[in-house]
């Protein structure tokens, strides 16, 4: 009966993490990173490229944004014609900005981002918690049919088949789930550990890292009672993140929107020279 209980507590989890992954929807970034109908017009006939970049610096300068593109510039997605937030990226899969994007995964055929970020992680976890426990109970009828203690049927395939296949899936996810387990603890996404993000002061790989309990709540949340149940509690909205420098930018999540004006404009370009240095990040 034990063996039961668990194994249906397992179950519904896995169901449970896994429905969750697959229906939350990514977020897209919120209106005012979308470039409006005057801008876009006034962007869009405009042939000189450094008026462009003028033009996103412009836009850009009262909104909380302080990565770059690799020579500088200004993040911008010209397919949804919009400022790209701190870790934000282009899905050309969803054809959408995704906010906090970690990867497409083809396993539950949605984007991992910051708004399930935390449900995949503990699909994660729960799959390789199941699979580990099956693999467990099926092994002593393993070494039973080994050992001759009982006899050979039909069973006995089954028992081999399973056994295989939950220990398959266990390596498996034991990899997956330790690397991200890695990325957690360094915050960082998965697009992040292959191309460090770019600061005012050039590519920081830890430029997000703030320990390991800040990171770990940055994702699980505050609350650690709901830690392990698949309910949304990630800090923050997914538009802004702050940072382990100061030197680099104030912490977004304790400045207002005239502190983000300021920066803005210490960013904004003073001559020609600065501005050519401000380029546009088009996604392919």
């Amino acid at each position: 009966v034990a063996y039961l209980v668990v194994f249906h507590i397992l179950f519904v989890l896995f169901v449970w993490t896994y429905w969750k992954s697959v229906f939350t929807l990514p977020i897209q970034p919120g209106k005012k990173f979308h470039m409006s109908y005057a801008d876009q017009e006034r962007y869009e006939n405009e042939e000189r490229p450094e008026v462009q970049r003028q033009i996103l610096a412009e836009i850009a300068r009262k909104l909380p944004v302080y990565t770059r593109t690799g020579n500088g510039g200004i993040r911008f997605c010209d397919r949804c014609q919009l400022i790209k937030p701190d870790r934000c990226h282009h899905c050309s899969v969803c054809a959408m900005c995704v906010l906090k994007m970690d990867h497409h995964c083809p396993w539950v055929n949605n984007c991992i981002g910051f708004s399930n970020y935390k449900f995949f992680l503990l699909f994660l976890a729960y799959s390789l918690l199941y699979c580990l426990y099956i693999a467990a109970t099926v092994f002593k009828y393993f070494i039973k049919y080994w050992t001759g203690e009982l006899t050979n049927g039909r069973s006995k395939f089954h028992i081999l088949f399973l056994l295989f296949v939950a220990i398959m899936f266990f390596v498996s996810l034991m990899f997956l789930f330790g690397y991200h387990c890695w990325l957690v603890s360094r915050n960082r996404s998965t697009l992040e550990a292959f191309s460090a993000p770019v600061f005012q002061n050039g590519p920081d790989k830890n430029g997000f890292n703030l320990g390991f309990v800040k990171n770990l709540q940055q994702v699980f949340g505050e609350e650690k009672k709901l830690w392990l149940l698949p309910i949304a509690s990630s800090q923050g909205d997914g538009h802004f993140f702050p940072m382990r420098a100061l030197s680099e930018a104030r912490n977004p999540l304790l400045t207002n929107e005239e502190q983000w004006e300021e920066d803005g404009i210490d960013e904004e370009p003073q001559g020609s020279g600065e501005a050519s240095s401000l380029a546009i990040e088009r996604e392919t």
